[in-house]
């Protein structure tokens, strides 16, 4: 069996076909872990959804905040943006069944010391707490009650971790870190308008991912979320955010070996990361 990692797709259903077809991807024998973000800004993000469903437990997926807007928007509890391009899942024949597989997602996976998340981890989390703390979000988004969790989801406050907090401050918590953060302090305080590139972050911060002493640092990492920061493979850290949405390529990593696969682009939202 092989697994391989791909980065945010976003609606690129042309792109994401074409890598598969790099990877020769068996579904039958083969795994496919999907940092999130399948859907929005890209051109397709129905076709995207329905390929991913049809792989089974082939495929992995986490949810990332773009996911988790559709789910919202389909809610009733937000509404569109004008720079989303989700009309074409809303007004599909099979919407219901489509969201209703999404919603049952987990928010991070963990396995033989890999850690699939969209976004990142705050640092005074180990994988072992982590993975408790997406569990308690994967029951609200699973409960009948779900649209109650959307109607609470947006917001960024509180910016921190307190092993105190409860309700609906701790799942927003849980759900911002999961899916929203990319830098924060050494005391795991959150800034959520930066998406620029390192050099450009403000003082005082640091990649989540650079925090010292972080307590998943025995892990490996897998996230996306970040275009601005791009392919990066350390020992510790997979980032694969090459935003293809904007003209980078999309790109996969085969974990075995750590072999890298890329398609380019063919139609951008933009140009400018």
């Amino acid at each position: 069996m092989t697994t391989y990692a791909i980065g945010d797709i976003q609606g690129c259903y042309n792109e994401l076909q074409q890598l598969l077809e790099q990877l020769r991807f068996d579904p039958v024998r083969d795994k496919l872990w999907l940092v999130g973000d399948l859907v929005n800004r890209g051109p397709d993000s129905l076709q995207v959804l329905r390929l991913v469903k049809s792989l089974g437990e082939s495929a992995i997926t986490v949810l990332g905040n773009h996911d988790l807007h559709l789910l919202a928007v389909a809610a009733g509890e937000t509404e569109l943006h004008r720079s989303d391009t989700l009309d074409g899942v809303l007004n599909a024949p099979d919407r219901d069944e489509l969201l209703t597989w999404l919603r049952q997602q987990r928010l991070l996976y963990a396995e033989n010391g890999h850690v699939l998340v969209h976004a990142g981890l705050l640092p005074q989390w180990s994988v072992k707490q982590a993975v408790a703390l997406a569990q308690e979000v994967e029951s609200a988004l699973r409960s009948d009650d779900y649209a109650i969790f959307f109607e609470h989801m947006y917001g960024n406050a509180p910016r921190g971790w307190s092993d105190g907090l409860t309700s609906y401050k701790r799942l927003r918590v849980i759900t911002n870190a999961f899916t929203r953060m990319r830098i924060c302090t050494a005391q795991g305080e959150m800034e959520f308008k930066f998406k620029g590139e390192m050099e450009k972050i403000p003082a005082g911060y640091l990649p989540w991912f650079d925090i010292p002493k972080r307590k998943s640092h025995d892990a490996t990492v897998i996230f996306g979320h970040w275009s601005a920061l791009g392919l990066k493979v350390t020992p510790n850290v997979i980032a694969l955010d090459t935003g293809c949405l904007w003209g980078g390529p999309m790109t996969a990593i085969r974990l075995d070996d750590r072999q890298i696969f890329q398609v380019s682009c063919k139609n951008p939202v933009a140009q400018n990361w």
